[in-house]
């Protein structure tokens, strides 16, 4: 009776989610204020003059009767947003999505288990797999945490999507099929998807009723390995993916017009857990300098990925790792929730499995033999040249600054986030001479099935700051003053974002709603001040915390002239990823990195001046 009890009073992961609030819509005035705010510094006068006449026209006009129907729209959905983000922020696009929105990141461990070193590609999977098939597990009997900020519980629904989970191209729209189910909803696929040299394997994670042990899963991979090894390489399949989105569309359904066991092969993919990806690469890796492994996880080898899988983890021939992920049904730090739990598991048993070394008599792995011809061959050699032409251009950086980080930082009474932002801010500038707009994740988990909204970090004060900071009759107290009030402003947006009181999301419903209504794009929207503030996906600096843990992750830049600039904060370091593209003549990854290391310096200084 006892363990009953206990029992149903512990808490299950998605117990909370029919009662979390519904993601509010703020009011329109205090959207249009924030907004003005915003652009300001990329205006002069007489232009700010002229943005301020068009926000006073579509506040007293049409964005009035927009903002009616969007509350209307609230009234009747858990969460306005959602469908209209999935779209227009992911499944809407026609670009090559595995290139221009994947997120990716390495792992973590060469700094404790496992250095890099040849002939452990496999042993080291078949831990870490494992140990990720445990979560699984868990994510099934509702045993993993819920996460909360404060006292606030956070949304869980994204951590459905890190299994059997997979995008699906669509002519003009993608689709999600995602097969995930817990104990109590059912039947769930058990299955792994092996990508070696070209071929594709697979084998169920589960042998009557119970789950395969590191030891057979080695087995596994051993046997697709040798066959792989000793046989010609497959056609490379996965590489498809890797297209732009309606021609991969189109050639996924010609596959199927071939052979209709092509459908059942491609499903096979999509339901799988996740996808175990064998590359031959062996990439240069020290704890100060994840470059390689991070750009080879990001934008390597393409046959041996599925683009569209959630999740893809990625093993080296020199037992590195890396993970790749589509990003549309989730925000990275679902993921690295995950990836913490399974690196905590293996540093407790030092990267080693300590349980029984018995090996069941498990079926082999099944190739998934797909039925190709000449037509489908050219097409995967075509892609694959477009592929490395196009990431033949990424430059990429994954750097640690190791001075001082997390610990310091707090004892300055600084916020840790807001100090590398500011940072970023300061280093934009002396590299480029101007205020540089920037676009920060804000998590808004509180809310139902919430995602994101948009932090602003280039504000007035912020460029008020920098100025000073270049301009050398300004003083210490000066500079401390103005850095403590870019601060202040910095986390009282981060404060609102989360809340559900940014702006972006809200602008961008309404101009959906224009839309939809078929009405003309409202003046606001088409301003020069809207693209040269970073609105409608025109942020030089695409930015993002991945958290406090070791795990980094990174993603491209959002436009051709910017940079991908991503970070994680630890007690003593913080290791930042900065992507740009090589034939871009205005930016280098390389500089901007260093530049942004100087000025963390810079502001560890200013505030020790202070005190003296």
């Amino acid at each position: 009776m006892e363990k009953q009890v206990l029992e149903s009073s512990e808490e299950r992961t998605f117990q909370y989610q029919n009662s979390l609030p519904s993601l509010p819509v703020p009011p329109l005035d205090e959207s249009l204020r924030k907004y003005l705010d915003a652009v300001k510094p990329f205006l002069n006068q007489e232009e700010y003059q002229r943005t301020e006449d068009i926000v006073k026209k579509f506040e007293n006009g049409i964005g009035k009767e927009l903002h009616q129907k969007l509350l209307e729209r609230a009234k009747t959905r858990r969460n306005w947003l959602e469908d209209w983000w999935l779209n227009v922020a992911y499944l809407d696009l026609r670009i090559s999505t595995q290139i221009h929105c994947n997120m990716g990141g390495p792992g973590p461990y060469i700094e404790h288990c496992w250095p890099p070193k040849e002939g452990t590609q496999i042993e080291r999977a078949c831990v870490n797999i494992w140990h990720t098939l445990k979560y699984w597990d868990l994510l099934r009997a509702e045993k993993v945490a819920i996460e909360r900020s404060g006292n606030a519980v956070l949304d869980m629904n994204q951590f459905r999507m890190l299994f059997c989970t997979c995008r699906i191209p669509g002519v003009t729209r993608d689709s999600i099929g995602s097969y995930f189910k817990t104990e109590t909803e059912g039947e769930c696929p058990s299955h792994l998807i092996v990508m070696c040299r070209g071929r594709v394997f697979a084998f169920d994670a589960i042998h009557e009723g119970s789950m395969v042990t590191p030891p057979e899963i080695f087995r596994q991979l051993t046997y697709i390995q040798k066959r792989c090894h000793s046989e010609p390489d497959g056609p490379g399949l996965a590489a498809l993916t890797s297209n732009e989105r309606t021609k991969w569309a189109e050639l996924r359904e010609y596959l199927i017009s071939l052979d209709p066991k092509n459908l059942t092969l491609l499903e096979k993919i999509q339901r799988s857990l996740f996808v175990v990806c064998l590359d031959d690469s062996s990439p240069h890796a020290t704890p100060e300098d994840y470059s390689e492994v991070t750009r080879l996880g990001l934008v390597g080898d393409p046959t041996v990925r599925w683009g569209d899988k959630s999740y893809n983890s990625i093993f080296f021939s020199n037992g590195t790792c890396s993970a790749l992920c589509d990003h549309s049904p989730f925000d990275a730090m679902a993921l690295i929730t995950m990836l913490s739990y399974a690196e905590k598991k293996i540093i407790e048993n030092e990267g080693k499995w300590k349980g029984s070394d018995k090996v069941r008599d498990i079926p082999w792995p099944e190739e998934l033999v797909f039925t190709v011809d000449q037509k489908i061959i050219k097409e995967i050699e075509h892609t694959k040249e477009l592929y490395y032409k196009k990431v033949s251009d990424v430059h990429l950086v994954n750097y640690a600054f190791t001075s001082f980080g997390k610990a310091l930082i707090r004892k300055r009474k600084l916020h840790p986030d807001t100090f590398v932002q500011l940072a970023l801010q300061l280093a934009y500038y002396k590299c480029h001479g101007r205020p540089g707009c920037c676009y920060e994740t804000a998590m808004t988990r509180r809310f139902y099935h919430g995602r994101t909204e948009t932090i602003r970090p280039c504000t007035m004060e912020a460029v008020e700051w920098c100025k000073s900071m270049l301009d050398p009759s300004d003083g210490t107290y000066q500079r401390l003053q103005l850095m403590h009030k870019a601060f202040a402003k910095h986390n009282k947006m981060r404060k609102e974002c989360e809340n559900g009181k940014g702006f972006d999301r809200h602008l961008l419903g309404l101009l959906l709603l224009a839309q939809e209504q078929g009405l003309p794009v409202p003046e606001l929207y088409v301003d020069n001040a809207f693209t040269a503030s970073g609105g409608g996906g025109n942020f030089i600096l695409s930015t993002s915390l991945t958290g406090y843990t070791r795990f980094t992750g990174s993603a491209l830049p959002m436009v051709y002239h910017g940079y991908g600039f991503f970070y994680a904060i630890r007690d003593d370091r913080i290791v930042t990823t900065c992507s740009a593209w090589k034939s871009c003549p205005e930016t280098d990854a390389e500089v901007l990195c260093r530049t942004v290391f100087q000025c963390f310096q810079d502001m560890l200084q200013l505030t020790l001046a202070a005190q003296l």
